[in-house]
């Protein structure tokens, strides 16, 4: 099963090291690279009294605005117009692309954010990439690790699996995928563009298409009290 359509266009850093058919390679050599050729300091925004900046080459661009009480680990790119709200907690390693929002006690760890991506309420978001205009609804958990500490491999439907390298791998969402509330993505699992899912849905590893709803259909019950 080939991977479905997942960006549009990619900001010209990481267009010349782009894998298709492994778009988690992006995580790797080149986002090392454009971390590690960083100056030790370059911030273009106010910085209040409330936002704690901690480690090493640390970018900023013009026009971001980070609200008390985030945490902000170097080394990381945060790009122009970014919105960091307050408890969020950017681990080192990020890339967050122009307009990107991190919400309100939002964790990124080891992740790319596009132009546009938003992960703005009660997000856990681990080795991940967010294609252009993604949004992740409250509670969306991208998860990373195995609980065996196993290799994250991408179950292609025929009984082949397809190798990442990575023992630490979340979610690939494509640009403009959404999720409702409360999501659960688990590790390894590539959502191609467009792409919605209802609140409540958890997804295994694996591949799943461009431009479709994935929907939960939810059973209840109801008795009477006695």
């Amino acid at each position: 099963m080939p991977l479905p359509e997942l960006f549009a266009e990619l900001p010209a850093p990481f267009r010349p090291e782009y894998d298709p058919a492994a778009p988690w390679s992006l995580l790797g050599v080149p986002l090392d690279a454009l971390l590690d050729a960083l100056p030790s300091e370059q911030i273009a925004c106010a910085i209040g009294p409330g936002v704690h900046l901690r480690g090493d080459r640390i970018a900023i661009g013009k026009g971001t605005r980070i609200l008390p009480g985030a945490v902000i680990e170097g080394p990381i790119w945060i790009g122009e117009e970014v919105e960091i709200r307050p408890g969020a907690y950017l681990r080192g390693g990020c890339w967050l692309g122009d307009g990107a929002v991190v919400g309100a006690n939002t964790e990124v760890k080891r992740s790319i954010l596009l132009p546009g991506a938003h992960a703005p309420h009660l997000n856990y978001v681990g080795d991940s990439v967010l294609g252009r205009r993604v949004n992740l609804g409250a509670g969306t958990i991208l998860s990373n690790f195995r609980h065996d500490g196993r290799e994250i491999a991408l179950p292609l439907g025929d009984g082949r699996r397809l190798p990442t390298g990575r023992r630490k791998l979340g979610a690939i969402l494509g640009d403009g995928v959404a999720t409702g509330c409360n999501c659960v993505l688990h590790p390894g699992t590539v959502v191609g563009a467009g792409t919605h899912l209802y609140p409540g849905v958890q997804l295994r590893a694996g591949v799943w298409p461009a431009g479709a709803i994935v929907k939960l259909r939810q059973e209840l019950e109801i008795v009477t009290r006695t």
